[in-house]
């Protein structure tokens, strides 16, 4: 009982932390996990070796890939990459299906850029599209944000599917294949709650005008002549790792072949493969600028890269008491357990806002109760992983910098984002567990 209070202690002070005292989560985990150890009577040399081990070993297996997805990413954006995949996805839905078209977009294109810069760099869009059809500009904004965050939170190389897959031990061919099966009906659901703000006009009262989407068209010497190229910094690496996942199954002997699929597809050199792709689309820009890019990803990554980190030392730390022996159930119940992880997730989520410490902080406590739950094997880790990050999209509301991000960008005010956004968030998430559970049933 006592370990057990101390666990719920430490959770505490992460939310208390970053909610009231505005800690960066990077120093609040490091501080969880030094409290935590040293209540639990952790030798203190020992603890150190702990925190340590923990943050290499998270970062050993997702550190390159989560650099590389932010150069991916901000390559896009500066080559206007962004705006030919939004130009792309219109052509093919047709301005009759345009909330559907930015619903789709967001969901492609946070992939591998962040959802809040994503909808900052896409945020002209909504309102240029709500003046053209005189539909509500919520109708496109909540489309647009929540197709964004629906790969966000389960699809790599976001840091947080990424940061999960790493602690519990879950191969990303297995959560790139199963991501993509709950984050579609994740992202779809966002839409069709959207459309309830369709006929709902507004004007708006801003200089933006329906010519913003025409111009999505528009080409100049930094925008890539073949918008469909826009693609593939994206889809190549997706694709290499999913081959790569068919042959590493495949029953027989290793051929030449597979072996270099199997090298191809690891993520690191998938996703290195998707910086080369995106250089080579961008040929026309002076090198220096580039490296500037470059430069800038880097500092993107380096914040979450901290953050997964200390995210690992945390689960270290929680991993070296048995909480089985703490929290001990009756009998296995892998239903019960990922409905646990959803709710555990969703609460932290809730109380203090990042999606990304609500992912770790979850995945880390959960490590140790796996075998309670009848989940530790490959199958029940995997959609651990997916459990955990419904939870962590479930009510995006005022503490959450994506929500105002939303709010702000459209010129909303707070009722209107909670009664639009941060509900649709509410269902994505109901609709994640859901389609979670129901995989889980079929599969096992």
């Amino acid at each position: 009982m006592i370990s057990l209070l101390i666990i719920c202690a430490a959770v505490l002070l992460i939310i208390l932390g970053t909610l009231k005292f505005k800690i960066d989560p990077f120093l609040i985990l490091l501080i969880a996990a030094i409290f935590s150890g040293l209540c639990f009577g952790i030798p203190p040399a020992e603890l150190v070796v702990l925190i340590t081990t923990g943050f290499g070993q998270t970062l050993s297996s997702i550190g390159i890939v989560i650099v590389l997805g932010a150069v991916i990413g901000v390559f896009l954006e500066k080559s206007n990459g962004i705006t030919h995949i939004v130009s792309s996805v219109l052509k093919v839905f047709g301005n009759k299906n345009s909330g559907l078209a930015l619903n789709v977009t967001g969901f492609i294109t946070a992939i591998p850029v962040f959802c809040d810069a994503a909808f900052v760099i896409l945020s002209a869009i909504p309102k240029a599209l709500s003046k053209r059809t005189e539909f509500h500009v919520i109708f496109y904004g909540v489309s647009l944000a929540t197709g964004l965050y629906a790969a966000h939170v389960f699809i790599p190389p976001t840091p947080g599917p990424l940061a999960a897959a790493a602690i519990l031990n879950v191969p990303l061919s297995e959560l790139l294949k199963y991501g993509f099966l709950v984050a579609i009906p994740v992202s779809f659901i966002g839409f069709v709650f959207a459309s309830f703000f369709k006929s709902n006009t507004a004007v708006f009262a801003d200089n933006i005008s329906g010519s913003a989407v025409e111009s999505l068209d528009v080409t100049n010497g930094q925008v890539l002549k073949n918008t469909w190229a826009s693609f593939l910094p994206i889809l190549v690496p997706i694709l290499l790792i999913g081959v790569a996942s068919f042959f590493s199954i495949k029953e027989g002997s290793v051929s030449i072949l597979s072996n270099v699929f199997l090298f191809l597809g690891n993520p690191i050199i998938a996703t290195l493969i998707g910086v080369f792709i995106s250089y080579l689309l961008s040929w026309s820009t002076p090198k220096n600028q580039k490296a500037g890019w470059v430069g800038e990803a880097l500092k993107q990554a380096g914040v979450i890269i901290l953050i997964t980190g200390a995210g690992g030392s945390f689960g270290a730390v929680l991993k070296s008491l048995d909480l089985s022996t703490v929290i001990n159930f009756d009998a296995a119940n892998p239903y019960f357990g990922l409905i646990f992880s959803f709710l555990f997730a969703a609460l932290i989520k809730s109380a203090q806002g990042s999606s990304t410490v609500a992912i770790l902080t979850t995945s880390s406590f959960v490590l140790p109760l796996l075998i309670s739950f009848g989940i530790d094997d490959s199958l029940g880790r995997l959609f651990t992983v997916l459990a955990i990050g419904s939870g962590a999209m479930t009510l995006s509301h005022v503490n959450d910098s994506y929500f105002w991000v939303v709010i702000k960008s459209l010129g909303l005010n707070v009722t209107q984002g909670l009664t639009s956004f941060s509900l649709a968030t509410f269902f994505q998430g109901i609709t994640g567990i859901s389609t979670v559970l129901l995989l889980y049933a079929l599969l096992r």
